[in-house]
C-alpha cells in the first residue's frame, strides 16, 4: 500500500502553498502558515507532505496531511520518469480529491521536494500551492505537528487530470539546444564548487556522473539565495532583482537543472509561479548531462571527469 492509501480520519489531500507575497490568501501559488491552520477542517483542502526525507513525516505532520515518499509515490516504479498520469489521478481519487478542492503540499529543507511536488502536480494540470516556509516555519511558529496517521474509508473523488504538458519539462535535447544557440537562459542552482567542477555532487550523495561543471552557458544562482531565514520566499521584487542581476530577466525562456531536478524545481517555481517566467525544470539534469556524450560541459575547476 503507497502513501495514497493512508488517509487521515476524515482529512482531504491538500497541496498547500504560502508566501509573503500571497499571505492569507489561497489565490496566487503560496498560502501562508495562518492561511492553512484556519482551514485544516475545510473537507475541500487537502494537505500532502513531500519532503527530502521522508521519515520526519512520523516524527510529527501538520494535521490531517498525507506523507508522499518522492522516491516511491511520486515517481515511476520501472522508468526514471515520474508518476504516470493515470496513477496519480486513481491515487488522488482514493484519497478523496474532487474537482476544484484546494491541494496544499509542503515539506522540509525550505520546501525543496514540496515544490518538486508542485511540479510534477503542474505537469497534469493539477494547481497545487506551496505552503510557504514549509515544516520549517510550522514549528518555529509553534503550531501543532501530530503523529498519529488514522486510516479512514473516504469516498472516492472525481478529479480528471490532463495530458502531461510538456512545456513546463525540459529534456536533454532542449538544454543541448539552449546551450548551443542561447535560445534560453539556463540556470543551474547548485552550489559554487558543484557549478565549477570541484565537487560533483554534495557530500554523502550516491547519484552522481561521470564529469564535473555545468552546462556551457549556465548561470550559477543557488537555489537558497530565493528564500529568507525563516524559509519563506523573498518577495517578488527581491527575486526578480536576483535573477535579472545573473543576466535572467524573463525576456527568453528559462531552463533550470540541479542534479537529480528537486532543488531545481524550488526554482523553477520562483520564476514559474511567483515571478511569471516561461520556466522549464530539467529533471535529467546533471546526473543525465554529465553522464551524456558529446555535450557542451564547461569545467573551470580542471576536473574534467571527477570532482574532488
Amino acid at each position: 500500500m503507497n502513501n495514497f492509501s493512508k488517509l487521515l480520519g476524515g482529512a482531504a489531500l491538500t497541496v498547500a502553498l504560502s508566501s509573503t507575497a500571497f499571505a492569507g490568501s489561497a489565490e496566487g501559488p503560496l498560502v501562508s502558515s495562518d492561511w492553512l491552520a484556519s482551514h485544516l477542517d475545510d473537507p475541500s483542502v487537502h494537505v500532502f507532505e513531500v519532503s527530502v526525507n521522508p521519515n520526519v513525516y512520523s516524527e510529527g505532520h501538520i494535521p490531517g496531511a498525507v506523507n508522499l515518499a518522492w522516491h516511491t509515490d511520486l515517481v515511476d516504479p520501472v522508468r526514471r520518469d515520474i508518476i504516470s498520469k493515470a496513477a496519480l489521478e486513481k491515487g488522488l481519487r482514493e484519497a478523496g480529491v474532487d474537482e476544484g478542492d484546494t491541494i496544499v503540499i509542503y515539506g522540509d529543507t525550505n520546501n525543496w521536494f514540496a515544490a518538486w511536488g508542485v511540479w510534477v502536480f503542474d505537469i497534469y494540470g493539477v494547481e497545487a500551492k506551496l505552503l510557504d516556509g514549509g515544516r520549517q516555519l510550522w514549528a518555529a511558529e509553534g503550531r501543532d505537528l501530530v503523529t498519529d496517521v488514522a486510516e479512514a474509508n473516504v469516498e472516492a473523488g472525481d478529479i480528471e487530470l490532463s495530458a502531461a504538458n510538456e512545456d513546463l519539462r525540459a529534456r536533454l535535447v532542449d538544454v543541448v539546444r539552449a546551450s548551443e544557440t542561447g535560445a534560453a537562459d539556463i540556470v543551474d542552482i547548485r552550489s559554487s564548487k558543484e557549478y565549477s567542477g570541484e565537487l560533483i555532487a554534495p557530500p554523502g550523495l550516491k547519484e552522481t556522473a561521470v564529469r564535473a561543471g555545468h552546462v556551457t552557458g549556465a548561470v550559477n544562482v543557488s537555489w537558497g539565495n530565493a528564500v529568507a531565514e525563516d524559509g519563506r520566499f523573498k518577495s517578488p521584487e527581491e527575486l526578480r532583482e536576483i535573477y535579472a542581476t545573473n543576466g535572467v530577466d524573463g525576456s527568453k525562456p528559462v531552463i533550470t537543472y540541479c542534479r537529480i531536478g528537486e532543488r531545481s524545481s524550488h526554482t523553477w517555481f520562483a520564476l514559474s509561479k511567483i515571478l511569471g517566467y516561461d520556466a522549464k525544470n530539467y529533471d535529467g539534469s546533471w546526473t543525465e548531462y554529465g553522464n551524456s556524450v558529446g555535450v557542451p560541459i564547461t569545467n573551470v575547476a580542471g576536473t574534467v571527469w571527477t570532482g574532488k
